[in-house]
């Protein structure tokens, strides 16, 4: 079956109407068809081909969008396609369509000399391990509030300005892990267009710094959900031992007087960063990879090895594609 590149106005007017029930949250059409456009229309959405499916008949039978990310292990570089929104309508399940989109992916990132494929499944991952998929750990960390450093922080919100420095810091921390995606220029513009978009109005976005001089010391991204009576982060960075030393102060800020701070079980070393706290499996986003090279068959088996597997998990929330 023949992988087909879907153009941007065809997928907003044949696939978004279908998946704004599941992934558009509290977002009305015309605000999640918006959105999608701003990432198409992007440089790293015009990087490779963003939306591709398969066909019945003319018709869509099965969708999905794919995102081009580098990995580094070690000196290492792997080539990685991040697969999202994975979506056959209702009338054409049943009939293979989605394995055979999938399968067929695969395939083509194998023979472009791709050395992984990666997604996050909210249903079924059982359907993904049939094709290829292995499961990676994908856990919830929650922290009393209470329990962080309560010393006034000297924390800042962030400004358009502090990007830059932003980036240095996460490149700080990230030179310290043993593996990791590569956070380019292009990668930082969709991350940041990610966690800058605006969400549901019963959370308060909170991004905050804090800094020595001009320098960001450490850094968080999150948003306080009320319901929920929790700080939930989504990146957080810091840069040497005294940013280290900083960020539970940080991540209290901006909780305030809420009386949890959760997210993602974030990845080695950052992991380290935190007190223990409790841990949980999460229930849908579960981080699945597919091999397709010996290179990535190899990483795959050092990660099953490593004892640091088992305490932290191996990507950010902003990684999720």
């Amino acid at each position: 079956m023949e992988i087909s590149t879907i153009p941007a106005e065809e997928y907003v007017a044949a696939v978004l109407p279908e998946t704004h029930a599941l992934w558009g949250g509290q977002r009305d059409l015309a605000t999640y068809a918006n959105d999608f456009r701003a990432v198409a229309d992007s440089t790293y959405g015009r990087r490779r081909r963003f939306t591709v499916g398969v066909r019945d008949g003319g018709s869509i039978a099965s969708s999905c969008k794919l995102y081009d990310r580098e990995f580094r292990w070690g000196e290492r570089s792997l080539r990685a396609t991040g697969i999202g929104a994975v979506f056959t309508p209702p009338a054409l399940r049943g009939r293979g369509y989605a394995s055979a989109m999938l399968g067929a992916l695969l395939d083509q990132e194998r023979a472009a000399g791709r050395d992984f494929v990666f997604l996050f499944s909210d249903i079924h991952p059982a359907f993904y391990e049939r094709l290829g998929f292995t499961t990676l750990p994908s856990r919830i960390l929650t922290l009393r509030a209470a329990s962080l450093d309560g010393t006034p922080a000297g924390a800042v919100q962030l400004s358009e300005a502090d990007w830059a420095g932003v980036r240095r810091c996460s490149d700080a921390l990230e030179a310290q892990r043993p593996w990791g995606f590569k956070r380019t220029p292009l990668i930082w513009d969709w991350i940041k267009r990610k966690l800058t978009a605006p969400g549901p109005a019963s959370t308060q976005p909170v991004n905050l710094a804090i800094k020595r001089d001009r320098t960001i010391l450490t850094y968080v991204i999150g948003r306080r959900v009320l319901e929920a009576d929790a700080f939930v982060f989504d990146d957080f960075g810091f840069n040497g031992d005294e940013g280290r030393a900083r960020l539970p102060a940080l991540l209290r800020s901006a909780a305030g007087d809420l009386a949890r701070v959760s997210g993602w079980l974030p990845p080695p070393v950052a992991r380290e960063a935190l007190p223990r706290g409790s841990v949980r499996a999460r229930k849908s986003e579960i981080t699945m990879f597919a091999c397709v090279s010996p290179l990535a068959v190899a990483w795959r088996r050092a990660f099953a090895a490593d004892p640091a597997a088992g305490r932290a998990d191996p990507l950010w929330e902003a990684d999720h594609v």
